[in-house]
């Protein structure tokens, strides 16, 4: 009998040939806001956005990234309504956005800019550990996740990866994703944490951070009400009796995420 080889497609540059696969193998591609239109890489030099609240980080990557001769940054950002007025007028071909902004964080804004600009590529960095936001950026609409931590080694080759039309993730990343796929467990349990919206993700870090409900409508620029209505989602899906558990259990989560 001849062996039957179905294929398996990760978002990005992996692909995996299953022997003798099953049906419920065929892996369908992640369910994320559709992909830029992309320009050949040498079609000359990509326009970059940086978008950081911290100078010192955006100065970091201008560093390294003018170093490149097709890459030339057009304009910086500390906040996300900066960025969305300089994607309109500057027309960038790609965006390095950090997840942790004044105003909103780096999925909300990535969201924006790709619904303003569908050809925007983006590239999400952060602080926070992968597993948490690498594919809540994808189906945001990025193109990659990189680490902070892994920035300056890596963020030409994110780029360029990107440039290609790949998606860029950390080896440890795409495996965990691809066996997740290959194994149809897209359904299986999962944290807590990982039900939550990326509206109520970024409410509970807040929380997380000691910001109080005046203070968070404030930062995000909604109502006391809705936040208060975001606290009552997420003791229904963390399976929290009250406010204070609410707020010890961000504070607990957020020390284990090496954030405070």
């Amino acid at each position: 009998m001849s062996t039957v080889l179905k294929t398996a497609f990760l978002p990005g540059d992996e692909t995996v040939a299953l022997a003798n696969a099953p049906e419920a193998a065929r892996v369908l591609p992640l369910q994320a806001a559709p992909a830029p239109r992309l320009a050949p890489a040498d079609a000359g030099t990509t326009r970059v956005l940086l978008v950081d609240d911290h100078p010192v980080t955006r100065q970091g990557m201008k560093a390294l990234i003018s170093l490149q001769p097709n890459l030339e940054i057009v304009g910086e950002a500390e906040s996300a309504p900066r960025a969305l007025e300089l994607v309109e007028r500057l027309k960038p071909h790609l965006a390095i956005v950090d997840i942790t902004l004044r105003s909103t964080n780096g999925i909300e804004l990535t969201k924006g800019m790709r619904a303003q600009s569908p050809d925007l590529r983006v590239l999400v960095v952060s602080m926070h550990d992968e597993n948490l936001y690498a594919e809540r950026a994808l189906r945001a609409g990025a193109m990659g996740y990189l680490m902070k931590h892994e920035a300056s080694e890596k963020i030409i080759t994110a780029i360029q990866r990107i440039q290609q039309g790949e998606i860029f993730l950390s080896e440890r990343m795409k495996e965990k994703m691809l066996h997740r796929f290959v194994n149809h467990k897209t359904d299986e349990l999962v944290s807590p944490i990982d039900t939550l919206s990326d509206r109520e993700m970024e409410v509970f870090q807040l929380i997380g951070n000691g910001y109080g409900t005046r203070l968070i409508a404030q930062r995000l620029n909604l109502s006391i009400k809705t936040i208060d209505s975001y606290r009552e989602h997420l003791k229904l899906k963390l399976n929290l009796e009250s406010g204070s558990e609410l707020v010890r259990y961000s504070i607990q989560w957020m020390k284990g995420q090496g954030t405070m």
